[in-house]
């Protein structure tokens, strides 16, 4: 049998006072859970140094450095840590509500936003990918633009001046189009006495009410579904609704409706020019019902504003634009189907504040804001911008494709 351990004399002392030794400390998770606890690593520094370079998008995903999108390209962090699953995780905890990480656990996928007081706002996308959980934020400005600001066509403010109708802002993703949408509602804002309502996913620039009262609505935050939102906003007393992106026939159909009677609606396509925007929402109707839709969304239409963000020379970006006016010869041309007349009206009809996008090009250029390979890159016809360069421009009496040439 073995002995009794010997108990320290130190410890038998008679006192009242005497205090037990304190607890082992709690067992860490694990290694990579401790390593997780490092102040330095968080969303927050991240989106902090993006905004100091003047990053558009931060992109953070496991087994890779983050990454910022600056001036259209993507940079790797310098002096980063390669994001782990733990790290990961940690980073869903900071921006992410319980309800939001048991959505994105059951989904695999989730958009959300986040405020940073007095830094900025992010919309956020996470998602899950081959290598692991994957998040993208793109940076939102806390100062709602303005035109001007922009240095965004005048003709805007004129397009959101309109008592009812539809007003189309296109582009890819990531040109800006919300952006652009921000600084017309801001124009309004400031000049007339409305109410605008947006329905979107997520919110991005906050706007305060100044002469109009703007009511903003979040889906899933302030409505549980975006068409339920659409169904009820012609109810909600609206001047000016802002619907985002044209998804599908009932956002379409909905859209018409409160552009027919009385409501000025502004919403998004992913298109690259203004012309394909008509045939785009026409081509989700079945063919039998594209005649009569037609002749409802021509009837319809304002404006339709294509947009493309490109690199400037001076480490900044700018916005080059496709514009369409829809006047009564280009409705006339429109309704008809003639895209090659409303092509050429567009290139022509400057003084409504038309032009194609060849034309913004060929302005950045000789303002010497872009680069001629810059801008030849997304021409639509990099030939025609070449001869345009030369001959120093259009010819409004030449026919839809013909040029003036040097002499």
């Amino acid at each position: 049998m073995s002995e009794k351990p010997q108990i320290p004399s130190a410890s038998v002392k008679a006192s009242g006072s005497h205090k037990p030794p304190p607890p082992p400390p709690p067992k860490q998770r694990s290694t990579s859970a401790s390593k997780v606890a490092d102040p330095n690593t968080s969303v927050k520094k991240l989106v902090k140094q993006a905004f100091d370079r003047n990053a558009s998008d931060v992109h953070i995903r496991v087994g890779e450095l983050p990454r910022f999108r600056i001036r259209g390209k993507m940079e790797e962090l310098d002096r980063a840590v390669k994001v782990t699953p733990a790290i990961f995780e940690q980073y869903l905890t900071e921006i992410l509500t319980s309800e939001q990480r048991k959505q994105f656990a059951k989904e695999k996928e989730l958009d959300t936003a986040v405020f940073y007081p007095g830094l900025v706002r992010c919309r956020v996308n996470c998602f899950d990918s081959l290598t692991g959980g994957a998040m993208v934020l793109r940076l939102i400005t806390l100062d709602v633009p303005t035109i001007d600001k922009l240095h965004l066509p005048q003709v805007l403010k004129k397009i959101v001046g309109y008592s009812q109708g539809l007003v189309l802002v296109t582009g890819p993703t990531g040109s800006g189009k919300s952006t652009t949408m921000a600084a017309m509602l801001d124009h309004l804002n400031e000049t007339s006495h409305e109410h605008i309502v947006t329905i979107e996913d997520p919110i991005e620039f906050v706007h305060s009410s100044k002469k109009c009262l703007i009511s903003q609505r979040e889906v899933g935050l302030h409505t549980l579904e975006f068409h339920q939102a659409l169904r009820a906003v012609l109810r909600e007393d609206p001047d000016v609704i802002l619907i985002g992106e044209m998804r599908d026939r009932i956002t379409i159909n909905t859209a018409l409706q409160a552009a027919q009677t009385g409501h000025l609606v502004l919403g998004t396509l992913h298109t690259r020019n203004a012309i394909d925007s008509v045939n785009r929402l026409l081509n989700l109707y079945p063919p039998d019902e594209q005649p009569i839709m037609r002749v409802q969304l021509v009837e319809s239409l304002v404006a339709v504003v294509a947009q493309l963000l490109l690199p400037t020379t001076d480490r900044k970006r700018v916005a080059v634009h496709d514009i369409l006016i829809n006047t009564a010869a280009m409705k006339d041309f429109l309704m008809r189907g003639e895209e090659d007349e409303a092509f050429h009206l567009m290139k022509t009809d400057t003084m409504e504040g038309m032009q194609i996008l060849n034309q913004a090009l060929y302005k950045e250029i000789l303002d010497g804001r872009i680069t001629i390979e810059d801008a030849q890159k997304v021409s639509p016809d990099p030939g025609e911008l070449d001869r345009l360069m030369r001959t120093g421009g259009y010819d409004a009496s030449s026919s839809p494709r013909e040029w003036t040439m040097p002499e």
